[in-house]
């Protein structure tokens, strides 16, 4: 079994209570689960009396998992997001990096923080992705969110071309060689599943540009790269591409397998991969079809990081009612992977 780190996040967020929720009921199916936590002990077994005392059950005891502690320099109270909760999360994020980096770990995951409170502790990056890929000293790192249906087991996978930029920064970030490394690291992210993976590729406008009416990147270089990747593979092979498709109706073969019933009769319509061309073009499909299930999952790096596709839930925190279905997923994610 992989050894897992586990980073706390923000600790005026969820993060505490929906890893140590999660990690109960994994140990439920695996006794022998035993992570390491990056955080304050005193903060982490202080929410944690906070939840037993309000009559929250299903968490796992602080006191009998390891945890490298890092203190924090100023008293966070649940809820009250601040730029001593954001120094708290990156300080824990990059111990837990450090911690993998070092083979104390094989394997990442990480519990949600907030950029703005990143932001106003001076540390201006986009999101814990390229903290990650700087900390690695790797130079492409990529957002894959993977999830299994819980009506058939289908892994539904869909790879972000472009993460948090805003849409107006989208065209500007898109060429050539940035969609053959994206479509490159989500073939060999699906090859784990399926030898030869079908792969579709999102349009960047409606109707996929509707040949140069509604927009010319799809016509002018985005379909001429897809038809060269298809027939001018390294293997000769060809890669087994679809694209660019409608975005509007990209995914409804992933709703169809997704909900199907019966696992031997998976919609054929469905992809093993989907590649969106922006943020909100790939995660609103997977958050419809898969919210509680999606994970994270970073690619590019020398191991594996899963995250749970949520945000810190502030206005939640400390309530004891933060689900903790997608915190597990993530856990589970890299124990099957990493």
């Amino acid at each position: 079994m992989p050894r897992l780190a586990i980073a706390l996040g923000d600790p005026a967020g969820i993060g505490a209570e929906v890893v140590l929720k999660a990690i109960q009921r994994i140990r439920l199916v695996q006794p022998s689960f035993n992570p390491l936590l990056v955080g304050c002990r005193h903060w982490l077994e202080s929410s944690y009396q906070q939840q037993i005392s309000a009559g929250i059950k299903g968490l796992c005891n602080p006191s009998e998992l390891e945890l490298l502690h890092i203190p924090l320099s100023h008293s966070i109270e649940a809820g009250q997001a601040s730029a001593s909760s954001g120094a708290a999360s990156f300080a824990w994020l990059t111990a837990a990096t450090n911690a993998v980096l070092a083979g104390n770990c094989t394997a990442l995951c990480t519990a949600p923080i907030a950029k703005h409170t990143w932001h106003a502790a001076g540390y201006h990056y986009p999101g814990q992705t390229e903290r990650l890929a700087e900390l690695c000293g790797v130079a492409d790192a990529a957002m894959l969110f993977t999830a299994r249906s819980p009506h058939n087991g289908w892994r539904f996978n869909t790879l972000l071309a472009t993460t948090h930029i805003p849409l107006s920064s989208v065209c500007k970030a898109l060429n050539a060689s940035l969609l053959r490394r994206r479509i490159s690291q989500l073939n060999s992210f699906c090859q784990r599943f399926n030898a030869a993976p079908k792969l579709a590729v999102a349009g960047l406008n409606p109707h996929a540009g509707e040949e140069g009416q509604l927009g010319s990147e799809e016509r002018d270089w985005i379909k001429p790269l897809l038809n060269e990747l298809c027939c001018n593979s390294a293997d000769n092979k060809g890669l087994n591409l679809e694209g660019p498709l409608a975005p509007d109706s990209c995914w409804i073969g992933a709703s169809k397998a997704w909900h199907n019933k019966n696992k031997d009769d998976l919609n054929i319509d469905a992809f093993d991969g989907y590649l969106a061309l922006y943020h909100d073009q790939g995660l609103i499909p997977t958050k419809l079809l898969a919210f509680d299930q999606a994970v994270n999952t970073t690619l590019g790096l020398p191991f594996l990081r899963t995250s749970p596709d949520h945000g810190t839930a502030f206005n939640i925190a400390g309530k004891g009612i933060a689900r903790a279905e997608s915190m597990e997923a993530a856990i589970n994610t890299a124990l099957e992977l990493g």
